[in-house]
């Protein structure tokens, strides 16, 4: 076990009690020596947690500190990593330079076993297929999502009939080789799903949509649900392109 991941420890078994507790339980319950729990207890208080006591009497730890950032397992470590090198991988380029500079961002701070760790991750995301380039700027739908507004779109279906439409864009669905865009449309008056590289052009409108996100998303898993299944649990609305319904992003 890391050092950060004994301080983390040693926190979590904190926080469970309300009362002092003897250092010699704490360092039962974490598995370390008496004399390693003093200190590893003297570089919490260093840090800022505010942890009351002393030998031979017990300790306790105040509410209100905040668990640092770089309190991270290594597990979490290459989670966070495997993470950013997908998004790094397959998403837009926005999405990509962001995913990379949180990595960077964390690993600044994190000590330096840990940071050995991230910067030593041996996960690797696979090539996969080009995935269809998009004509609109995707930041757009990730704002009109954030912000609750309403879409026009132009947009081409798979036999390619265009259209013109008013979507409450809610949700983004990323695939290895495609993107989904869902939302409620107001010309077919249901949830639909839209192929963002068939997106030829949106516009985002002043207008707010007319109920909350949140609100949209449970309404939409009630319906997924309700949905005839294309194969076994895959929603028809998320499935992969090739194997969408005709009218699914119509």
């Amino acid at each position: 076990m890391s050092r950060s991941e004994r301080l983390f420890d040693l926190l979590q078994v904190l926080r469970r009690h309300r009362r002092p507790v003897s250092g010699r339980a704490l360092a039962g319950e974490i598995g370390v020596s008496l004399r390693t729990l003093y200190r590893d207890i003297a570089s919490l208080q260093a840090q800022g947690a505010t942890i009351e006591g002393e030998p031979g009497v017990g300790y306790v730890l105040r509410p209100g500190f905040l668990l640092p950032p770089l309190m991270f397992t290594p597990e979490e470590i290459e989670a966070l990593v495997l993470g950013s090198r997908w998004v790094a991988g397959r998403a837009d380029g926005r999405l990509a330079e962001a995913a990379l500079g949180a990595l960077a961002r964390i690993g600044a701070v994190l000590p330096p076993d840990l940071r050995e760790e991230m910067e030593g991750s041996s996960l690797f995301i696979a090539p996969g297929a080009p995935i269809p380039a998009d004509a609109i700027d995707p930041a757009l739908l990730r704002k009109a999502i954030r912000t609750e507004r309403k879409l026009r779109l132009s947009y081409s279906d798979a036999s390619g009939a265009s259209s013109e439409r008013v979507v409450w864009p809610f949700a983004l669905a990323f695939f290895d080789q495609v993107r989904l865009m869902i939302g409620w449309c107001e010309l077919r008056n249901d949830f639909r799903s839209f192929r963002t590289d068939r997106i030829a052009s949106a516009d985002m409108l002043e207008a707010r949509y007319p109920t909350r996100r949140a609100e949209l998303v449970q309404r939409w898993k009630q319906w997924k649900h309700a949905q005839p299944r294309e194969a076994p649990n895959v929603p028809a609305t998320l499935m992969p392109p090739e194997a969408e319904p005709a009218d699914s992003a119509a």
